[in-house]
């Protein structure tokens, strides 16, 4: 008996009970999220306010319900903030998600008011963002160029006004192309409705004050919404309010069920939609770094951002992402720790909840007011980005023009498939100016020094020639004509140091290794690849390089940064000395 117990589970002090289990877990998951501090409460209830105008008006601006853009802000940034890596970073509903979204949906033909369709968009959204976080494709957003990133958010921030005009004037104007629809809108100011134009201004002069103000600033939209609608309530100001377009139901966010059979014409929209989205989330991290020194991930922030939209798809909410600006709200109010986009998602849903039924009060001209100050605020934020990108490259230049054009005529998806391409494009054109050839020569004192390439291989002598490149097929041409000719070339040998050249080359590479090898070859010369690395001598091996360079021809590269050169150029001189005895 004393045995058994001995032996037994339940006896040995190293074996935890289910109950410590639970206690570890609880510990471990309190240790992440932190505990809230009183600067995360009122951030959090800040920028759970300021989501009841930016939310509504983002919304709007895409065609969708106004109340849509409120449950943006509930379930998305309660799951998006419990999982992110960025632990500031607030996710909900931002414009350009929007505009991008009501033109996935406008393209398939379906009705971005029936809510089973936005909840098809919102969890393919979700879907595809945790896809790209479990193949860690955190990487791609780095390929998306700055040029093009300003062309599109500059066009962004037009079509966010453009989106508006009517709201704020009572005036649709004419046109396709946003710039067209911005002309139109102001030489058809006499077709602007003179109580909403108003109405607008007012909207716009209280934020100006309320900016000037500094405890006011931070909730300047906040306060210029509530400000002038209790004063167009108390005036009896005839103007279209949310109620007239939308009923705001005092209750949490309802579940949604998803339109399944929509989802296949939602696919590659979707896809759009969440490059949209993270493209802006990446901008985040950077710009608000964690208060407690921990490191972001990109990946990590991807896979919040897909929880959030999993989550929120199901709850009536439109697909959402990384916020910029309500991120920027909750720092400004003091936040330190990720409770305050949770407290936001959950402050909002109190407010939703106990007095809902008084947005419904908002003038619509007052959110088209605050919508083209924040479209106006983000054009002139990107007018250091526009600067620097016009004076750096005119290639630069071009690519964020034509992202910018495209943005203001094309959809938003295929602006950013465009923007995508360009980006590439710039990428492949940036590698290929990058390489070069060099030639190194040895002083007097043993030092390696760098001297143009010459134009030909001087007969029986070493040439050392270091290629610097990435081996990408659209450089090789300008490098094989900047390499020696070898019509004298007798007896001479050329050492190539591929010491900072990628691993594992391009095909071009290895049939430009062999063309010029064969013609150095029947000159009377050879060629001598200097610190290979070991990816690199393995792809020469099975392509058959090394067999036609002869032993000695590939010497890999080693820990001293010239040692691999040195026994190269011996190895050359050597060979050279043969071949002399060889003809007496």
């Amino acid at each position: 008996m004393s045995d058994e117990n001995a032996t037994s589970p339940a006896a040995q002090p190293d074996s935890p009970s289910p109950g410590s289990s639970r206690v570890g877990a609880v510990r471990r998951l309190t240790a992440k999220l932190g505990r809230p501090s009183p600067r995360d409460v009122s951030a959090g209830m800040a920028t759970g306010l300021f989501s009841i105008p930016e939310g509504m008006a983002y919304a709007s601006i895409g065609g969708f319900n106004p109340v849509a853009g409120l449950y943006a802000g509930i379930v998305p940034p309660i799951l998006g903030s419990l999982a992110a890596p960025t632990v500031l970073m607030v996710t909900t509903l931002t414009s350009a998600i929007a505009l991008t979204s009501q033109a996935v949906l406008s393209d398939a033909g379906l009705d971005p008011h029936a809510a089973g369709n936005v909840a098809a968009l919102t969890l393919l959204v979700g879907v595809i963002m945790a896809l790209m976080a479990g193949l860690r494709l955190g990487v791609v957003m780095s390929f998306v160029s700055n040029a093009v990133m300003t062309g599109f958010s500059t066009g962004i921030a037009l079509s966010i006004i453009t989106g508006v005009l009517e709201d704020a004037t009572a005036y649709k104007p004419p046109g396709h192309n946003k710039l067209l629809q911005v002309w139109n809108w102001i030489v058809g100011i006499g077709h602007w409705q003179s109580a909403a134009t108003l109405v607008a201004l007012a909207t716009i002069a209280v934020w100006a004050a309320a900016r000037l103000v500094r405890p006011l600033a931070e909730l300047a939209l906040l306060v210029s919404m509530i400000v002038v609608s209790v004063g167009v309530a108390i005036f009896g100001v005839d103007v279209e309010t949310v109620g007239d377009i939308a009923r705001i139901p005092a209750g949490l966010p309802p579940f949604s069920a998803p339109a399944w059979s929509a989802m296949p014409h939602l696919f590659g929209g979707a896809l759009a939609v969440a490059l949209v989205a993270l493209a802006q989330a990446a901008g985040v991290s950077p710009s608000m770094p964690n208060p407690d020194g921990s490191r972001s991930n990109v990946n990590g922030d991807f896979a919040a951002q897909g929880l959030a939209n999993l989550g929120g798809g199901f709850f009536a909410a439109l697909p959402s992402g990384g916020s910029l600006s309500r991120t920027g709200v909750a720092a400004g109010v003091g936040a330190r720790t990720r409770w305050a986009g949770v407290i936001s998602g959950m402050f909002l849903a109190i407010v939703v909840l106990v007095c809902g039924s008084l947005a419904e009060h908002i003038p619509m001209p007052v959110i088209g007011g605050l919508i083209m100050v924040v479209g106006a605020e983000l054009i002139v934020g990107k007018v250091g980005d526009i600067m620097l990108v016009l004076r750096t490259s005119r290639l630069s230049a071009l690519a964020m023009v034509v992202t910018f054009a495209a943005t203001t005529q094309l959809p938003l998806q295929q602006a950013i498939v465009l923007g995508a391409m360009l980006s590439l494009l710039l990428y492949c054109v940036q590698i290929s100016r990058q390489s070069e050839l060099l030639t190194l020569v040895m002083d007097s004192d043993g030092r390696w020094r760098t001297e143009e390439v010459p134009a030909a291989l001087p007969p029986g002598r070493v040439t050392v020639v270091q290629y610097g490149g990435a081996s990408f097929f659209a450089e090789l041409s300008r490098l094989e004509s900047k390499l020696p000719d070898v019509s004298q070339a007798r007896d001479a040998v050329l050492v190539l140091v591929m010491r900072a050249v990628p691993e594992v080359p391009s095909s071009a590479l290895i049939k430009q290794f062999r063309r010029y090898a064969t013609r150095l070859e029947n000159a009377g010369g050879r060629l001598i690849l200097a610190g290979v690395r070991p990816g690199m001598a393995h792809v020469l091996d099975r392509t058959g390089v090394s067999d036609q360079l002869g032993a000695g021809g590939v010497v890999p590269a080693d820990d001293h940064v010239f040692g691999a050169v040195e026994r190269a150029v011996a190895d050359a001189q050597e060979w050279i000395r043969t071949r002399g005895d060889t003809e007496q």
